[in-house]
């Protein structure tokens, strides 16, 4: 089998989990199950971000130790992924000093080796809410587009990445297509970020500052710096840095990083460069998406508009979650979520749509048929025809459209089963065959799993 290495961006755990990282889980989830379905050897990673100056002042907002608050808040990721039923493999996180510090400094082992690192006295803006120095061209008015607030002016001595070094090599390979982009309007993002020109980028503050997070190898003054730990989870997972090389020569290069579009640059620009330096081997592909926002609104606590996926969870199970975030939202666009809208969606189109369909279907052919053996429908040219739109569309990760492929045919069964009314006299010998066929076809996309045909026929058991 071929191998195929996903992972999601890792969740930084300065507060519980959000609605967008369930919508990522999901989006992850739908290829991982899909790339099995084609017989590859799937391996997916997802997990937490537990290092920085931010999370060390939500902890002590809290009166815990920053171990005991992202302790207790990666938990809740972790619980996310069950409670949505993702079929991941490993779950990462950065504060586990046996699975990820190895990694992170083995890496800045070859970083340092390569004479990508180097130390100098820095007077420049951060931004506390990126952890990231900002340049004036990323502000506007003075402020972080992203945070609203002004950077503070900082003076310290850190150590720095040459990323201007890679500003070429970079370009060259996102020209050639040795890493791929999707959106394309991503890729055109990053390119015309690269050709204004890249600065060499910090990679570390003095420990003195900002005790919480990884010493620099060989000078324990120093903290790595958040992105320059966390970027390397996607391969110290793998057993980089532990002398585990096994699933590490198996999988990587990653195959595809999900991740949303507030963090391409890191994504596109450094790991790659980083990458570089130490002389491995780069991803193959990066998926873009966008955000959710709720009625028409970023959100916020302030505005109280924040959707916890535990709660739609409990009140509408996960597979209608699932469901409304891989429909509602479109992959790579930015997409609206509201409780309201989230309960009309389970309604009309789950409840209404295809519970309708399928009970209807259910109680017919539990008083008249023992056993239903369907070998050929009507609906066999359109099911054939949805299943070769639903393959284009899942390989393209455009899943809203996969999942209107798939309720076109909810939609034809209720139309059919309203006009040949198998209730009536014995028109249900062959309108519920018919209907059947359609149901479990409609489960199989649903699900991913591939029909079970024995001899030509696709066999169903009895309706329970």
């Amino acid at each position: 089998m071929s191998k195929f290495y996903l992972t999601t961006s890792i969740a930084y755990v300065n507060a519980p989990p959000h609605v967008g990282f369930a919508l990522e889980l999901c989006q992850g989830d739908v290829i991982a199950r899909y790339r099995k379905l084609l017989g590859n050897d799937v391996y997916y990673l997802t997990g937490t971000d537990e290092h920085g100056q931010k999370i060390a002042k939500a902890a002590e907002a809290t009166g815990k130790d920053p171990a005991e608050f992202v302790d207790h808040i990666s938990e809740s990721f972790r619980a996310l992924t069950s409670a949505l039923n993702i079929s991941n493999n490993d779950f990462i996180r950065t504060s586990d000093k046996n699975k990820h510090w190895p990694g992170a400094s083995e890496m800045w082992r070859a970083l340092s080796d390569s004479g990508t690192l180097y130390k100098k006295d820095y007077n420049g803006l951060y931004c506390e809410g990126c952890e990231a120095f900002k340049a004036l061209s990323d502000l506007t008015d003075g402020m972080c587009s992203d945070h609203k607030k002004k950077p503070e002016i900082i003076k310290e001595e850190n150590y720095f990445f040459r990323l201007s070094d890679y500003q070429d090599k970079l370009l060259r390979l996102y020209e050639e297509g040795v890493i791929k982009i999707i959106p394309e309007h991503r890729q055109n993002e990053v390119n015309n970020f690269i050709k204004q020109g890249l600065e060499d980028v910090s990679f570390s503050r003095p420990r003195k500052d900002l005790p919480w997070g990884i010493p620099v190898p060989g000078d324990e003054d120093h903290t790595i710096y958040v992105w320059a730990d966390a970027l390397v989870n996607y391969i110290s997972a793998l057993g980089y840095g532990r002398g585990d090389s096994e699933l590490f020569n198996k999988f990587w290069p990653a195959d595809l990083h999900i991740i949303g579009k507030d963090i391409l640059r890191f994504h596109a620009i450094i790991w790659p460069a980083m990458l570089l330096a130490a002389e491995l081997l780069l991803p193959k592909s990066i998926l873009v998406h966008g955000h959710i926002q709720s009625g028409g609104q970023k959100m916020s606590k302030s505005l109280g508009n924040v959707i916890d996926p535990f709660e739609l969870i409990d009140k509408y199970g996960a597979d209608a979650v699932r469901y409304f975030l891989l429909k509602e939202i479109p992959t790579t666009q930015d997409g609206d979520m509201t409780k309201e809208r989230m309960a009309d969606i389970y309604s009309s189109e789950l409840a209404n749509g295809l519970g309708n369909l399928v009970a209807r279907v259910a109680a017919i052919a539990e008083k008249k048929f023992d056993e239903i053996t369907v070998s050929n429908s009507i609906f066999k040219k359109n099911v054939e025809a949805i299943w070769k739109k639903y393959t284009e569309n899942i390989e393209n990760y455009k899943f809203n459209d996969a999942l209107q492929n798939v309720f076109s045919l909810v939609r034809e069964g209720n139309t059919y089963i309203d006009r040949e009314k198998p209730w009536e006299g014995d028109n249900a010998k062959n309108v519920i065959p018919n209907v059947v066929y359609l149901i479990i076809n409609i489960g199989w996309l649903l699900m991913k799993q591939k029909p079970h045909v024995v001899k030509g026929e696709a066999l169903f058991p009895r309706v329970q």
